[in-house]
């Protein structure tokens, strides 16, 4: 199972985990384990988001102030840092979005005219 699990994994493009934090913060304040599992959830478990890259995402998104973090006490009462995003992380995010759905379409060409071609 542990191997079929590693051969699905999908390799993340670069800048696109930025834009899977900023959109799991569109649907409301939540602290890092929690994206992690909105991710995974969403993904149908395809994607996985560990720590290591994770939190230095957040950190850097903190820094271009698209998000804004701050120390609550969670579910499980522990203390965590909370993230939401900010008014500047909104129009990013309507920026990547466009970003990505330009870079979707674009693959879809190419594979598609790439289909066409071995049926000709």
């Amino acid at each position: 199972m542990a191997k079929q699990q590693y051969r699905n994994r999908v390799e993340l493009l670069q800048g696109t985990l930025d834009l899977m934090i900023l959109q799991t913060l569109q649907w409301g304040a939540q602290h890092g384990y929690g994206i992690s599992v909105a991710i995974r959830n969403r993904s149908g478990e395809m994607l996985q988001v560990d720590t290591g890259s994770l939190y230095p995402a957040l950190h850097r998104l903190e820094k271009q102030k698209w998000v804004a973090a701050e120390w609550k006490i969670s579910e499980n009462k522990q203390r965590a840092k909370y993230y939401r995003l900010t008014a500047a992380g909104k129009r990013q995010l309507a920026q990547e979005r466009s970003r990505w759905q330009q870079l979707t379409e674009a693959i879809g060409g190419v594979l598609n005219s790439a289909k066409n071609e071995t049926e000709s």
